[in-house]
């Protein structure tokens, strides 16, 4: 059984576990399906919009589909939740990628 299918059968059982739909999305991001890693992440996302760790891959994912401006977004987003739940580190990822995309004029 793969990975993934492990993670899938889990589901079953546990189908608004963050931290397996996550793993599930990186799973089809490892594979290359990154629409479908981004309706995993969207939905966690919705759902439970405290998982941080989402927010970067989610991000990430969409500045490989070459949508900046969307990816530009999600870390803004993201590190308003970080900045609100005091997680410093993951703020300063989302930062660090955002400013990779460009200046915030490069989005307005």
């Amino acid at each position: 059984m793969t990975r993934k299918e492990q993670i899938l059968q889990m589901l079953e059982t546990a189908p608004k576990d963050a931290f397996l739909r996550f793993a599930l999305a990186k799973e089809w991001e490892q594979e290359g399906n990154d629409p479908t890693a981004l309706n995993i992440y969207r939905s966690l996302v919705n759902d439970q919009p405290e998982y941080v760790g989402t927010y970067y891959h989610l991000g990430k994912t969409l500045v490989r589909m070459e949508r900046p401006r969307e990816a530009w977004k999600v870390f803004t987003q993201g590190m308003e939740v970080t900045k609100r739940l005091g997680e410093i580190h993951a703020m300063r990822e989302l930062a660090g990628a955002r400013m990779e995309l460009g200046d915030e004029e490069d989005f307005a």
